[in-house]
């Protein structure tokens, strides 16, 4: 079992930056892979990014890419997500997600959810 849980979520204006963190317990972090996903409202789930045990291995959305960047700590259990240039479409709950071993960009290829954190981008 593993428990997730984010932070760093707040109210910016477009243009600005903000670093999102996502500290897991429970089990070996170094054992999961992890991933970033968000949510707008009456919109599904989306995937942003994904990042393998090591750190060694991410990709991006297309719209996120060049803007966003994923990381993790392994000394630290602790994801994080730079979001730069951010822009009002951004607006979301965003979400971290982890798994052993996710077969796919879907949210169903991830066993482990934290409760998310609110980013709001104002124009």
């Amino acid at each position: 079992q593993v428990q997730l849980v984010e932070s760093g979520g707040v109210l910016v204006q477009a243009g600005c930056s903000l670093r999102l963190s996502c500290v897991a317990s429970g089990r070996a972090f170094s054992n999961y892979a992890m991933g970033w996903f968000r949510q707008a409202p009456g919109q599904g789930r989306e995937w942003v990014a994904p990042i393998n045990w090591s750190g060694g291995s991410t990709s991006y959305a297309d719209s996120v890419k060049g803007r966003f960047t994923i990381s993790r700590d392994n000394t630290k259990n602790t994801m994080y997500l730079q979001m730069n240039s951010l822009k009002p479409e951004d607006t979301a709950v965003y979400y971290c997600a982890a798994d052993s071993a996710p077969r796919g960009r879907a949210p169903s290829s991830y066993s482990y959810w934290g409760q998310g954190t609110q980013v709001t981008v104002s124009s």
